[in-house]
């Protein structure tokens, strides 16, 4: 599936923060080899992050049909769960924003997904419309960002603007 993307799921976190029971074998259950150990595969799509009212959006879209149904059942199966963002540049995070401080909602689209993260709170909502203008800000000087829902990888992908670049 040429429209996902592997990552490595301890590189998401707090550095030197693993993740609990990542390629630790169950009783009686399969192992894992250590070259799939720790990693999943994620929907790659295109991110837009913008402000609204009372905090911000993030619109996930996907062209593939199959990496939009698995985003979109991953969102409805993770809704209501902490979201938060990563932005990657070459391999290493740049900043993770845990947008803890207002409620996320989840909407399906035609072509994927959108974020709502709002608060009622006037600081609350000046700290989400700050994190918006950091991921904006990052994505647009060429970040990858991993939008996560209760720190399981929803989807992953660069600004729309860089993606209409790239695929020239």
């Amino acid at each position: 599936m040429s429209s996902t993307m592997m990552m490595e799921r301890t590189g998401l976190g707090a550095p030197a923060m693993g993740v609990a029971g990542v390629g630790v074998p169950t009783m009686g259950g399969t192992t894992t080899t250590p070259a799939s150990a720790g990693y999943v595969m994620v929907p790659r799509c295109s991110v837009r992050m913008e402000k609204c009212a009372g905090g911000m959006k993030i619109c996930c879209t996907c062209d593939d049909a199959m990496a939009c149904s698995m985003m979109q059942n991953l969102c409805t199966m993770l809704a209501g769960g902490m979201c938060s963002c990563c932005c990657i540049l070459n391999g290493v995070t740049v900043c993770t924003c845990c947008l803890t401080m207002g409620l996320c909602k989840c909407e399906l689209t035609d072509k994927g997904c959108t974020i709502t993260c709002t608060s009622g709170d006037q600081k609350c909502c000046e700290m989400i419309q700050s994190c918006c203008d950091c991921l904006s800000t990052l994505m647009s000087a060429g970040c990858t960002c991993c939008v996560m829902m209760n720190n399981m990888p929803l989807a992953c992908g660069c600004a729309e603007t860089v993606a209409a670049k790239t695929k020239r």
